[in-house]
C-alpha cells in the first residue's frame, strides 16, 4: 500500500517520460535494499499495477515465452499468449524467460504482462494476462527442471494414520527444504517429493529423525533417495476437460521407452507433471513437442553400418531426394553416424556423401561396433534409426539389443533372418516389446515388394502352399545372358562389376544366398525351418578354391567353363533354358539348376530380373507371380530407403 501510494504520488507530480533503474528499495526504516534475482522486472510489475497500465513490457534475451527449451527442441516456437496461472507455471518448472514475483502485481491488478525480444523488437512477444487468447492447442508448452532427487517413504505405518504427511512436510520444514513435487499412492502405502539435489542429504536426515521410532518398528522403510532425475511439465488452461491430453504426454514417453519415475497433476489440471532420469530428458522434450505440436520439421537420425556399393548409393539417393521428401513430407533423414570394417565417424549435424570414405576423414575414429551401437542406444535420438547395409553376421547379432532399445532396424542384410529360428524369434520378440520396427522388405528381391505381399496374404488368412522363384539376381543375370558368346567366369566377373554380386561372388554361386531368401519367406509364410533344412546345389565345381583371394577364384572358374558350356548344350538340344530356382513346398526346401521348358515362366527372364511364386489357398490354379528387378545397388538402395521412410513416418504417427 505504502509503494502504490508513493508512486502514484510521484507521477502525479512529474508528467514527463521517467526513467526507473529498478531492482532497488528500501524499507520503512530508509535502509536501502535490492529486490534479489528479477529485481528489475519486479519493479517494473510494481509501477505498471501502481500505474494500472495498459500493459508492462518485460525485455530479455528471447522471442517471449517459447513453447519449450530451443537449446533442447530445436521446433520451439514462441507461444503468442499466456494467462497468469499458466505463466506461473511454466516459470516454476523451468522457464527462466520470467520469474514468478513479477507476475505477481500485475496479476492482482489484471495489468497484461508482454515478454519482448530486445534482439529483435519488432517481434510481437507473448502476452501474459486474465485470459487464453489463444486456443489453437490443448497445451501452452513444455517445461523442465534438468536435476532434482527424489525421496521414497513408503511402509504399512502410513496407512490411515492422521497426521502423517503433516509430519513429512514439517519435517523438511525444519531444515528449510523446498518441495518441488509431491506424489502420493492411493493406496496411502508411499509418499515421495522431489527437492533440489543439494537438499538431499539432509531431507534424508531430518525424515529419518522425525520417522525413526516407526522405521524401528518396521513400520516405515528406511527413506531411499533416488539421484539423476528430472522433471518435465506440460501446462495449459485447455487440458482441463480434454480427453487424451495426459495420453499424449505418456503414450510418447511409452512409445519411446522413456520410463516415468512419479507423475503428478493438480486438481485444477492445469499441469501434468512427470518425474523422468535425466539422461532421458532431451529425448522427451522433443517427443513430446512433437506429440502435443505437431510443429517443424520431421527428422530421422540414422547411423549408418557399411559404406560399400549400396551405402553409398543410399547416402546419394537420400541427398538426392531430400528435396522432394521434405516437401512432399516434412521428412529430413540425415546420417549421423557411419561405420565401416576399418573407421567410423560421427556428427550430429549430418554427414555428407562426400564423405563416406572415412579412411580419409580426420574425426574418423577406429571401427568398434559395440561401442557404435552403445553410442547409438545411449544418446536416446527420439527417431533414431539403425541401417545396416553390410552382408555381416556378426552385426546382425546386435539386432536384438538395439531394437530392445527401441530403435527401429531397416536392412538388406540378410544373415539375421536366416540365421537359426531360436534367434528369428529373439527379433520378432524384441520388436514386440520395444515397438521399434524392423524392415528387411530388401533381403530377398532388392527393390521388389515380395515380403510385403505375402506378409499381407497371411494376415488376412490365407494360407501358402508352395513358394517357387528365381531369387537371385546375379545368378538370373548370367544365367538369361548365358547364351555361348561369352564365357561363364567372364559373364560372373562382369555381374560383380556391375555390384549385382555378393561382395565375394562364391556366396552367390554356393547357393546360400538363394537358400537365406527362400528360408526368409518360408518363415514369413509361418513355416518353422531351419537352414540345414534346406537341400542346396553348389554352383562351385570341385576343385575350385571355397577361400583365398577373389584373384585365384576367378582364374580357377575360367578352367571350368567348359563344364558350364556342356551343361548349356544339354538344355538346348532340348529346347530348354537353365535357370536356378527354389522352392519351398510340402516341407520341403530345395535350391538347384534347372532346365526349364518354354511353358515355365522362369523361360522368359530377361536381364537380372527376379521372379518369385506364391502358391495359397486364394491364389492356386493361378499363382501369385512377382517380377523385376532383383539386383544391383541402386535398386537396393531405393528400396531401403522407401523402408527409411516407412519407419520415420509410422515413428511420427505413434
Amino acid at each position: 500500500e505504502i509503494t502504490y501510494k508513493n508512486i502514484q504520488d510521484y507521477f502525479q507530480e512529474h508528467k514527463e517520460i521517467l526513467i526507473v533503474t529498478g531492482f532497488i528499495a528500501s524499507t520503512k526504516k530508509g535502509d536501502t535494499i535490492t529486490l534479489g534475482r528479477g529485481g528489475s522486472d519486479y519493479t517494473a510489475s510494481i509501477f505498471g499495477a501502481a500505474l494500472e497500465a495498459e500493459e508492462v513490457e518485460i525485455w530479455t534475451d528471447v522471442d517471449g515465452v517459447m513453447s519449450a527449451d530451443p537449446r533442447k527442441v530445436k521446433e520451439a516456437f514462441s507461444i503468442g499468449s499466456l494467462t497468469y496461472e499458466e505463466a506461473m507455471e511454466m516459470s516454476h518448472f523451468g522457464a527462466k524467460v520470467i520469474y514468478p514475483p513479477t507476475m505477481l502485481p500485475a496479476m492482482e491488478r489484471g495489468v497484461p504482462l508482454r515478454i519482448m525480444n530486445t534482439l529483435n523488437p519488432g517481434f510481437k512477444g507473448t502476452l501474459i494476462g486474465k485470459r487464453n487468447g489463444d486456443e489453437r492447442f490443448e497445451i501452452k508448452g513444455i517445461s523442465s527442471i534438468d536435476n532434482i532427487s527424489i525421496l521414497l517413504i513408503q511402509g504399512s505405518g502410513l496407512v490411515g494414520v492422521t497426521g502423517i504427511s503433516k509430519r513429512i512436510f514439517s519435517a523438511l520444514a525444519q531444515v528449510n527444504v523446498n518441495v518441488v513435487l509431491i506424489s502420493q499412492a492411493s493406496s496411502e502405502h508411499s509418499v515421495c517429493v522431489a527437492v533440489m539435489p543439494n537438499d538431499s542429504t539432509k531431507a534424508k536426515k531430518s525424515l529419518h529423525k522425525e520417522l525413526r521410532y516407526e522405521i524401528q518398528m518396521g513400520l516405515v522403510n528406511e527413506v531411499t533417495v533416488r539421484e539423476g532425475l528430472s522433471i518435465i511439465t506440460v501446462v495449459g488452461s485447455m487440458m482441463k476437460n480434454t480427453p487424451g491430453s495426459a495420453g499424449k504426454l505418456f503414450g510418447a514417453l511409452g512409445l519411446n521407452r522413456i520410463n516415468i519415475v512419479a507423475i503428478a497433476q493438480g486438481s485444477s489440471e492445469l499441469n501434468i507433471s512427470a518425474v523422468i532420469e535425466s539422461r532421458d530428458l532431451t529425448k522427451a522434450l522433443k517427443v513430446i513437442h512433437n506429440s502435443y505440436f505437431g510443429k517443424g520439421l520431421r527428422e530421422i537420425e540414422i547411423y549408418l553400418a557399411g559404406t560399400g556399393l549400396i551405402g553409398r548409393e543410399l547416402i546419394r539417393q537420400i541427398e538426392e531426394q531430400s528435396t522432394n521428401i521434405h516437401r512432399e513430407l516434412n521428412l529430413q533423414i540425415k546420417v549421423v553416424a557411419a561405420i565401416n570394417s576399418g573407421f567410423m565417424l560421427f556428427n550430429s549435424e549430418g554427414l555428407r556423401g562426400s564423405q563416406m570414405n572415412l579412411a580419409q576423414e580426420s574425426e574418423a575414429q577406429i571401427a568398434n561396433f559395440e561401442l557404435f551401437v552403445k553410442r547409438a542406444t545411449e544418446e536416446r535420438a527420439p527417431y533414431a534409426l539403425f541401417v545396416d547395409c553390410t552382408s555381416s553376421e556378426s552385426i546382425a547379432q546386435f539386432y536384438p539389443q538395439i531394437l530392445s532399445s527401441g530403435i527401429s532396424i531397416v536392412t538388406p542384410n540378410k544373415k539375421a533372418n536366416s540365421g537359426s529360428y531360436e534367434f528369428y524369434l529373439q527379433i520378432k520378440e524384441a520388436c514386440k516389446k520395444s515397438g521399434a520396427g524392423f524392415l528387411y522388405e530388401t533381403c530377398v528381391g532388392a527393390g521388389l515388394p515380395v515380403l510385403g505381399p505375402l506378409r499381407d496374404l497371411t494376415l488376412c488368412g490365407d494360407s501358402v502352399f508352395e513358394i517357387e522363384g528365381v531369387f537371385s539376381g546375379t545368378l538370373s543375370y548370367i544365367f538369361n545372358s548365358y547364351d555361348g558368346s561369352i564365357r561363364f567366369s567372364a559373364l560372373l566377373k562382369e555381374a560383380k562389376e556391375r555390384g549385382y554380386t555378393e561382395p565375394d561372388p562364391r556366396d552367390d554361386l554356393n547357393g546360400k544366398d538363394v537358400a537365406r531368401k527362400l528360408l526368409i519367406l518360408a518363415r514369413e509364410a509361418g513355416y518353422r525351418i531351419e537352414p540345414e533344412n534346406i537341400v542346396v546345389e553348389s554352383l562351385i565345381p570341385q576343385g575350385v578354391p571355397l577361400s583365398g583371394s577373389l584373384e585365384q577364384f576367378f582364374a580357377q572358374m575360367e578352367r571350368h567353363d567348359n563344364y558350364f558350356e556342356e551343361l548349356l548344350s544339354t538344355a538346348r538340344e532340348s529346347g530348354k533354358v537353365l535357370r536356378y530356382i527354389a522352392r519351398y513346398s510340402n516341407g520341403e526346401a530345395t535350391v538347384s539348376l534347372c532346365s526349364v521348358e518354354p511353358s515355365s515362366p522362369f523361360f522368359s527372364l530377361k536381364s537380372s530380373d527376379n521372379m518369385i511364386s506364391y502358391k495359397t489357398k486364394y491364389y492356386n490354379e493361378r499363382p501369385m507371380v512377382i517380377q523385376g528387378p532383383g539386383a544391383g545397388a541402386v535398386v537396393t538402395a531405393c528400396g531401403v530407403l522407401s523402408d527409411i521412410i516407412k519407419t520415420g513416418l509410422k515413428r511420427y504417427e505413434n
